[in-house]
């Protein structure tokens, strides 16, 4: 039975939330900087206060209840609408300051970055920004689950419960050898992809779901073996050393192909490629601010891209 005067901790919230999200305790216990232990202590007393059981435990899974289900949304509001007072206070009305949890996938990461930075320490010096890189998949889990604030990613993330704001579009780039044939062309059509050697990102990362949808649409066969990257920079390496070629969004090209023995082509236009976007939590009650967040950003992207409002 419920204990009527019972009152939940934004801690023990917190601990459900992450829980509910990622189906985990011990990844839920390392997106919140605890313990295990800790964590499992504040959902159990949150139940017990409650007097509602939140999540189903077994060995091998854990289930959200019905009881949790119907919950779940309003503790992500509690927690949102926690951190917008704390940071309304912290900024005299000021919805961005304070601590603020950005992620970034890492094919934008690098590239964004040092000017993002920058521009934000001059336009919002009260602001704390914390930078967590990551893939789409665990950043989404973040962001739903409230470990991040914000994150900065290919759009559309098909997410329910988000607000997207597009920031700019750019164009997708072969690198290749120096010498390659193709080396310097800005005519290529989608269906030379069929001809050529690519070697992809990891799984997990969107920029090789992106390359394997276009490959599909040139009949394209990427490379495969037993060459593993988890970073754009590695990849370019690769190509560097005449292991195939590989694409690259804009932004990234300049910082890539410094070294080695590299050259680029383009595709004809309509040239494919990708938005990349901010996306937030709708509830978060601070898109004004994000959307101030989702402006700087854009002042700051890369050479090569063009900015888009969203």
């Amino acid at each position: 039975m419920a204990d009527r005067s019972y009152q939940p901790t934004l801690s023990q919230l917190r601990a459900f939330v992450a829980v509910a999200e990622y189906r985990h305790f011990g990844t839920a216990a390392v997106q919140l900087s605890v313990s295990q232990p800790t964590l499992s202590q504040s959902l159990a007393t949150l139940e017990n206060g409650l007097g509602v059981q939140l999540i189903e435990r077994s060995t091998r899974r854990v289930l959200v209840t019905t009881a949790g289900e119907r919950l779940l949304g309003q503790a992500k509001f509690i927690l949102d609408a926690a951190v917008c007072f704390v940071a309304t206070a912290a900024g005299a009305g000021d919805q961005l300051a304070g601590l603020l949890r950005i992620g970034l996938i890492p094919t934008v990461a690098p590239y964004v970055l040092p000017a993002l930075l920058s521009e934000l320490r001059k336009e919002m010096p009260a602001l704390e920004p914390q930078i967590i890189e990551d893939q789409t998949v665990r950043l989404l889990e973040s962001l739903r689950a409230g470990a991040i604030d914000v994150a900065v990613l290919a759009l559309p993330s098909e997410a329910p419960g988000l607000i997207e704001v597009s920031v700019y579009k750019e164009d997708f780039v072969v690198v290749l050898p120096r010498h390659h044939a193709l080396a310097g062309r800005d005519d290529l059509a989608l269906d030379v992809l069929g001809e050529l050697p690519l070697l992809l990102l990891d799984e997990g990362h969107c920029l090789r779901d992106q390359t394997l949808d276009l490959c599909r649409s040139g009949e394209a066969h990427p490379l495969s073996g037993d060459t593993r990257a988890t970073s754009l920079a590695t990849v370019v390496q690769c190509v560097a050393g005449g292991l195939g070629v590989t694409l690259v969004p804009d932004s990234a090209v300049g910082v890539e192909t410094r070294r080695g023995d590299l050259s680029t082509a383009r595709f004809a236009e309509p040239a494919p490629g990708r938005t990349i976007g901010l996306v937030f939590r709708a509830s978060s009650g601070r898109a004004e601010g994000y959307r101030q967040l989702a402006s700087l950003l854009r002042s700051a992207a890369p050479a090569g891209v063009v900015a888009v409002e969203g």
